[in-house]
């Protein structure tokens, strides 16, 4: 993998747009960037994908078919973009002058990325962690773990409507909270 694929190397969490990539054309698109001096952000994840009786554990793409690039608005060189092998185009809201990502966005990602672009699991949870649901129907309630199930998901006991209700959630969509 070259080294603009994986995370930013010191660089700031602003400015960051995305673009559309071609398909298949990842690494085209990645190398072309860098030779126009474009910063790239790409960032992946460890999946174990089934085929049969085989498995085989990689990385992969966290947002297939889009990368981030880190461009200066205001300058026009950004409209070459569009124009590199392996882009399809560039995502804009506004295409005199484009508005960036926001940055705790991209900071966010940036942090829990290691220096090849993986993005690293959070901390497992655990009976009795505190968490606050961070996604979906039940997002914004905190509650305590009850129990975690083989298959990765989250027995929580919230309070809604003057009831106590037992839900299972996906792992990832809750957060420890302290």
């Amino acid at each position: 993998m070259a080294p603009s694929e994986g995370a930013p190397q010191n660089l700031d969490a602003s400015n960051w747009f995305v673009a559309m990539v071609k398909p298949n054309a990842l690494s085209i698109a990645t190398t072309h960037l860098a030779r126009q001096g474009f910063p790239v952000f790409s960032p992946r994840r460890v999946e174990t994908r089934h085929r049969g009786t085989k498995s085989h554990t990689g990385p992969r793409q966290l947002f297939p078919g889009y990368l981030f690039i880190q461009f200066d608005p205001e300058s026009s060189s950004w409209r070459k973009i569009n124009s590199t092998r392996g882009i399809s185009r560039l995502i804009l809201n506004n295409p005199k002058l484009p508005r960036p990502l926001p940055s705790a966005f991209i900071a966010g990602l940036q942090a829990r990325c290691d220096t090849d672009g993986v993005l690293q699991e959070l901390d497992e949870v655990k009976a009795g962690d505190q968490i606050r649901v961070i996604a979906g129907p039940f997002a914004h309630f905190i509650s305590k773990v009850e129990h975690v199930t083989d298959d990765q998901r989250v027995q929580v006991l919230l309070s809604m409507m003057n009831q106590e209700v037992r839900v299972r959630l996906p792992q990832h969509l809750v957060q420890k909270t302290g």
